[in-house]
């Protein structure tokens, strides 16, 4: 495939979607609860005591619920398309990390799915010893790819009843009186490191693999109906029951037996259930799962590699069925998971795939991490987290990576950089909305090729670089705080100063003094551009910054009353249009200024035609207004009303449902109002709700006069935006 080829996926008719319960929460719960859950944890309990033992499940549970928090994050403010992970990774830090990362894990899932099914292999010969190991193997690997081959959705209705069968062998545990009962001798600190014994950092290690399989409904992230709120509500919600089900089982097993029990008989769950059979069913069923959510994923994430071109012969790969399935990618992995089978031996491998999981796992971290410092407008999650969370999640999967394995560590990430200088090289092209621009644009300007090569100019790494041009210092102190809030975090401001040979003298102190006390607020230059008049000297400010490496994006204009500022202001906007320049217009009250800046009212128009947010955005051009009216209401932390003028009663509905819709593609908070208004424009400002500022797009014939008009129907500031085309308030 061609670097500069775009990629589009193919959409099936017929593809199926899912939702939380069945897409996300079941497959990420029953690979949680797996062959560990049953036959390590009383082991670990052994060792460590009743504390002991709940420490190490917290300790591994801390480092999955970090990573899960910032996937789930991640996962509110982006739209995934199919490859989990991958994807995720992809829209942030590029192609070539998201490749070196994606590759790795997809054959670790398709080689974990070959060791569940030799775990299943092992509880099925302690029931019948006698049946060949291989033929075991291969019949439970052709059971498997059967059921994910047909279709995902005959895997998850497979998985509830795996799901009930584990339900039933927890109350078969659980159950039991006569342990709860007893336990009068329980052990709360075990002793670690005792006759020989394992140290707690080795007990850790063997119990931690059962805290992973959080992204097992994170890989369907392309089939499902809402990615946005089934990752998060799916992923957290089974992480906190398998959380809650680990310590109540830690707590029974400190109770069912002496230590020296629990660390010499690996069956002690089984021994002291209820029902035997029960427990083993269950043991057999959480294999079973873990082994179809994996051969049910790697397909997904082998498809979005495909799909980018990450992997040669791409195109063959990326084909799915009428019905959504990427039956080719499952014909690879299943040649795969056979040629691990009939290797008779993954010990040997198995830490390498736990080291590329907590690879995965810290780069979700890292990715959470970095789009949350830059201060990108583009980074919107509805569920927003202190950055000591993905902190303490890149920490821990480091950690844990080298307490468990310190020599695997060193091969999964050699292997990584390795893939990631491969992919480099074969240049196969970069996504337009990835964030990296702002990091290189961040972290040191000597990196503004790289930065260039990426794409500045993308809409998800949009931020407002302001160009204020200034002729009285006065005017600009009454506009110094909505410029500084409307650029605080990450944006920047450019005075420029307009003056001649007469005033030229004295206005360059007074910009610098300026541009000194805005620089303590918000990133700030200034210069001052000796010119024959106001229109001249903007129009010159702006042709020579646009061979800028850090351009202004957005013109902020005063509106001045009288004929002669209305002509140079009609002069400046027809220039702007031509370069492509965003205008933000303002227009002050001469009496309440920015007012208690308590509310701001975002006044949208509604499509005609009945287009939905994403077509109807760039034709309204009220991409800017929204942009400023979010950073706004976040700097002021106030009401935010969206208002729409409608011309009949009959059209209110509409525009409510427009509004709704705006609202939650666009991330703005849902305590934002929606309020819709019969009658003309005018008219409706005259019965809006008082606001301090008011903020309205600007139409291509604006009239200066009916702009001054609003300002006093409104008895508010008001800012009129004018889009540039590169502004995506979705994005």
């Amino acid at each position: 495939m061609a670097p500069d080829e775009p990629r589009e996926p193919p959409t099936p008719a017929a593809s199926r979607t899912y939702g939380t319960f069945t897409g996300v929460f079941t497959p990420t719960l029953l690979t949680i609860l797996g062959v560990i859950m049953y036959l390590r944890l009383p082991w670990v309990v052994g060792h460590g005591g009743l504390l002991g033992g709940l420490l190490v499940v917290g300790l591994a549970v801390s480092i999955t619920l970090t990573t899960g928090l910032s996937l789930s994050s991640i996962a509110t403010n982006t739209r995934l398309g199919a490859g989990g992970p991958y994807a995720i990774i992809a829209r942030s830090l590029g192609l070539e990390v998201a490749g070196s990362v994606g590759v790795p894990l997809y054959i670790s899932q398709a080689l974990a799915v070959a060791m569940y099914i030799v775990g299943f292999r092992e509880g099925w010969l302690w029931l019948f010893p006698k049946h060949p190991a291989l033929i075991v193997d291969l019949a439970v690997f052709a059971v498997v790819f059967a059921i994910a081959y047909i279709s995902a959705g005959l895997a998850f209705r497979i998985q509830y009843g795996v799901m009930a069968v584990i339900a039933i062998s927890l109350v078969a545990v659980l159950g039991n009186v006569d342990v709860w009962r007893g336990g009068g001798n329980v052990v709360l600190w075990g002793r670690f490191d005792a006759a020989g014994g394992p140290s707690f950092w080795s007990v850790f290690a063997v119990f931690f693999p059962a805290a992973t399989g959080i992204l097992a409904g994170a890989n369907m992230s392309g089939e499902l109906r809402d990615p946005r709120r089934s990752i998060p509500a799916g992923t957290l919600s089974a992480i906190g029951v398998s959380t809650v089900v680990y310590a109540a089982l830690a707590l029974w097993s400190s109770r069912a037996a002496p230590a020296k029990e629990l660390v010499t008989n690996y069956t002690a769950m089984v021994d002291h259930s209820l029902y035997a059979p029960l427990v083993l069913a269950g043991l057999l069923g959480a294999t079973f799962s873990s082994a179809l959510s994996s051969l049910v994923g790697a397909p997904r994430i082998l498809l979005a590699l495909a799909r980018d071109g990450v992997i040669p012969g791409g195109a063959a790969l990326a084909h799915v069925s009428s019905a959504g399935e990427p039956r080719r990618g499952m014909l690879l992995t299943g040649a795969l998971v056979i040629a691990a089978l009939m290797a008779r031996d993954l010990n040997a491998i198995a830490p390498l795939i736990s080291m590329f999981f907590l690879i995965t796992y810290a780069v979700i971290n890292v990715v959470m991490l970095v789009e949350s410092s830059l201060g990108l407008v583009s980074f919107r999650p509805t569920l927003r987290l202190p950055r000591v969370v993905p902190l303490l999640g890149t920490a821990g999967c480091l950690f844990a990576m080298f307490i468990v394995n310190p020599s695997f560590s060193l091969v999964a990430w050699a292997s990584v950089v390795a893939l990631y200088i491969w992919i480099m090289k074969r240049r196969i092209g970069r996504p337009d909305d990835d964030v990296r621009s702002g990091i290189f644009a961040a972290f040191a300007e000597w990196a503004a090729s790289k930065v260039t090569e990426l794409g500045l100019r993308t809409a998800r790494a949009w931020k407002p670089s302001f160009l204020v041009p200034v002729v009285d210092s006065a005017e600009l102190r009454g506009e110094f705080h909505l410029l500084s809030d409307l650029c605080t975090p990450a944006g920047s401001v450019k005075l420029l100063g307009i003056a001649n040979q007469q005033t030229v003298v004295g206005l360059t102190p007074q910009i610098e003094s300026l541009g000194r006390a805005l620089r303590k607020r918000v990133f700030t230059t200034w210069s001052v551009l000796d010119s024959t008049d106001y229109p001249t000297g903007v129009v010159a400010g702006l042709q020579a910054l646009r061979s800028a490496f850090f351009r202004p994006n957005v013109l902020f204009l005063s509106l001045n009353e009288g004929e002669q500022s209305r002509q140079e202001l009609l002069r400046v906007l027809a220039e702007a249009r031509r370069l492509k320049v965003s205008v933000l217009l303002c227009a002050m009250h001469s009496k309440a200024g920015l007012g208690r800046q308590a509310v701001i009212n975002l006044w949208l128009r509604a499509p005609s035609n009945g287009d939905d947010v994403a077509h109807a955005l760039p034709s309204s051009g009220a991409n800017l207004a929204i942009l400023c009216a979010y950073r706004l209401a976040r700097a002021w932390q106030c009401e935010l009303n969206l208002i729409c003028a409608v011309s009949s009663e009959a059209d209110s509905a509409r525009a409510r449902a427009y509004l709704d819709e705006l609202r939650d593609l666009c991330r703005i908070p849902r305590g934002a109002n929606t309020v819709t208004l019969v009658g003309s424009l005018a008219a409706a400002m005259r019965s809006a709700p008082q606001s301090d500022i008011d903020i309205l797009g600007m139409s291509p014939r604006f009239d200066v006069a009916h702009a001054e008009d609003l300002v006093g129907l409104s008895g508010s500031t008001c800012l009129f935006a004018m889009d540039s085309g590169l502004e995506n308030a979705l994005a």
